[in-house]
């Protein structure tokens, strides 16, 4: 199985977040899931506490983002695929274009011919573009992005949030 690589420099080059994402650059999607927390210690309710303050808050959610890292990545990809099965034309949409890729590529650069009419690689992607950009706007891909950042954003930082660090990190800090 070849590991291909997640380009993270060009998402964050522009952002001034100072090596946050550096272990994820040199690691496979595949390791990258390795480290995934056992479900009972990700959804422990016995954990779960009111931040006193904000900065308790900045305390917790740093902690959690590198502990449960893996956790969230899996909560972002299962609320992707909730976006795109409830909105059946967004998938409908990428179906149609990957898979007239797929059969434009299958025809490895010879014209289509169906019937009297022959049609070049260049008239099929246009065809494709022509019918999927109309349906892509019907099918509102920004308001489904839009509203994943969003849900996202508010499950990973709630929980980061209120999920309380173990008892034996928080006090192998504080005796320093």
């Amino acid at each position: 199985m070849t590991s291909f690589q997640i380009p993270i420099e060009a998402l964050t080059s522009r952002f001034n977040l100072s090596g946050r994402y550096d272990s994820l650059r040199s690691q496979s999607v595949s390791s990258r899931f390795a480290n995934l927390r056992p479900i009972s210690e990700f959804l422990d309710l016995k954990r779960l506490s009111k931040p006193a303050n904000f900065s308790e808050i900045q305390t917790r959610v740093n902690y959690n983002l590198g502990y449960f890292s893996s956790n969230y990545a899996v909560v972002f990809i299962m609320l992707s695929i909730y976006s795109l099965l409830t909105n059946t034309r967004l998938l409908f949409v990428i179906i149609l274009v990957v898979g007239g890729m797929y059969g434009i590529g299958k025809l490895g650069g010879r014209d289509l011919e169906l019937g009297v009419a022959r049609l070049t690689t260049s008239q099929l992607y246009t065809g494709l573009f022509v019918i999927a950009v109309p349906l892509g706007i019907l099918a509102s891909p920004i308001a489904t992005a839009l509203w994943l950042i969003g849900a996202t954003g508010v499950s990973v930082l709630g929980h980061a949030s209120f999920m309380d660090r173990p008892i034996e990190n928080a006090f192998s800090e504080e005796a320093v």
